[in-house]
């Protein structure tokens, strides 16, 4: 047979891949294998050993595994302390990044000179942002970003080398990811939507967070509540417990003995799955489905009964999934949807949200109660970060395309300390074993 296009040769092939590529479940549970590197009760397996972070959602109880209120800690520090010993008036990605990346909360001194080298390198190089960026615009902010990296890589004279070489790299990809993210939705909005084109550059006085308000919005303008709910945002997405799938990513491509920019943009491509990076923007959309249909959003009732049908996959995408809801690790709470939701609350009362606060809380207590009622739950179900994640840059009036690509901004802090720690300490290439079912023919 002929094909005409390529489109119709693959249309054609498809059936062939699923007839000869599908493997039975029943042969992942005969010889053991874990699917996802994840039990049977949803534990990881263990692949590795980390000094930078750790997670617990379950407690020995009489030796009985059981349940407990989530807990994270950043080098040894509880989340909840880090953010909480922040002042007032204190931005903390920069304190919170020297701690990941080195190991120790900065002194005074320490904290200048770092905060002073990010701002040296919130730069691009010369004619970057025209030649790179807006010459190739996208929806994709994500791809974007990890074209840029890649290209990132032939500005730079030394792209291999020893340990501090790489850690010069990751400072300046942490320093000069918010202008690959903002621009690069800049030139998207300009050439595609036909909207106002403005290049700002960040300010050397300001913090991370205040940058990206001030490089976003044509005005440059912001509130410090506004920029103090960001930070905290981006900090509470830095790390997470080292087994996620892009820094899992991270760590196997730095084994291999890869650069830094290559490293990163895996990684960045593993960030822009929907399975991983993505979840808060099926949050909103979730959100604008309940909103057509609910006559009163802060009616508990009303909630209840729309999310019922949700579980039921009679409306939404019908997934059967109430999104913002449950989490591959914690069981009955997470800390970061814990301290995330206190700053949500006070920027939705100032912009004068509160029935969409009414709305996110309300899905928060009901939704538990009706996905353990209609389901088997071995851990407990409780809100995650995206549930509150989405509504926050939805107050700030942060684009849609640039919420997973925030996602990375924070990230791309906990990837450069899992390549750094995989360099010191690991120096063997990451290479599982996968079983062949294969059957022999011929």
């Amino acid at each position: 047979m002929i094909y005409r296009t390529v489109e119709d040769y693959a249309a054609a092939q498809k059936d062939l891949c699923v007839q000869n590529d599908f493997i039975p479940n029943s042969l992942f549970q005969e010889y053991g294998v874990n699917r996802g590197l994840r039990d049977i009760n949803g534990v990881g397996v263990l692949t590795g050993l980390t000094n930078i972070s750790k997670i617990k959602s379950f407690q020995n109880v009489n030796g009985k595994r059981e349940p407990c209120e989530g807990r994270l800690w950043y080098r040894g520090y509880d989340i909840k302390q880090l953010i909480g010993d922040l002042g007032p008036h204190e931005f903390g990605f920069e304190k919170i990044a020297y701690l990941l990346l080195f190991g120790d909360l900065p002194t005074p001194e320490q904290q200048a000179e770092f905060t002073d080298i990010l701002s040296s390198c919130r730069t691009l190089p010369t004619n970057f942002t025209r030649d790179v960026i807006m010459k190739a615009p996208s929806k994709d902010i994500m791809n974007s970003m990890t074209r840029s990296v890649l290209t990132l890589a032939s500005y730079d004279d030394q792209v291999n080398g020893d340990l501090a070489n790489s850690i010069r790299q990751c400072v300046r990809l942490i320093s000069e990811f918010p202008m690959l993210a903002v621009y690069g939705y800049h030139a998207y909005n300009h050439y595609e939507n036909d909207d106002s084109m403005y290049i700002h550059r960040p300010a050397p006085n300001l913090s991370t967070a205040e940058n990206i308000l001030r490089m976003l919005r044509h005005d440059m303008q912001y509130t410090e509540l506004e920029a103090k709910a960001l930070d905290i945002a981006l900090i509470l997405h830095m790390e997470h417990g080292g087994g996620n799938n892009s820094t899992f990513t991270t760590r196997v491509v730095t084994s291999s003995g890869s650069d830094t920019y290559s490293t990163v943009a895996a990684a960045l491509s593993s960030l822009k799955g929907p399975r991983h990076g993505g979840a808060n923007i099926k949050v909103i959309e979730m959100i604008q489905d309940i909103k057509g249909h609910l006559n009163d959003w802060t009616d508990p009732d009303e909630t209840s009964a729309y999310l019922k049908k949700i579980l039921a996959k009679e409306t939404f995408d019908h997934s059967g999934l109430i999104y913002g809801m449950g989490h591959a690790v914690y069981s009955i709470s997470d800390p970061r949807e814990q301290i995330l939701r206190s700053f949500v609350n006070e920027l939705a009362i100032e912009k004068g949200r509160q029935d969409d606060l009414a709305l996110y809380r309300n899905i928060e207590v009901e939704a538990p109660k009706l996905i353990s009622k209609n389901r088997p739950i071995y851990k407990g179900v409780s809100a995650n970060i995206d549930l509150y994640s989405g509504f926050l840059y939805d107050l700030l009036g942060i684009p849609m395309e640039l919420y997973t690509p925030l996602f990375a901004i924070a990230r791309i802090v906990g990837w450069s300390a899992h390549r750094i720690e995989e360099l010191v300490c690991m120096n063997k290439i990451i290479r599982p074993a996968y079983m062949s079912v294969m059957r022999e023919r011929g």
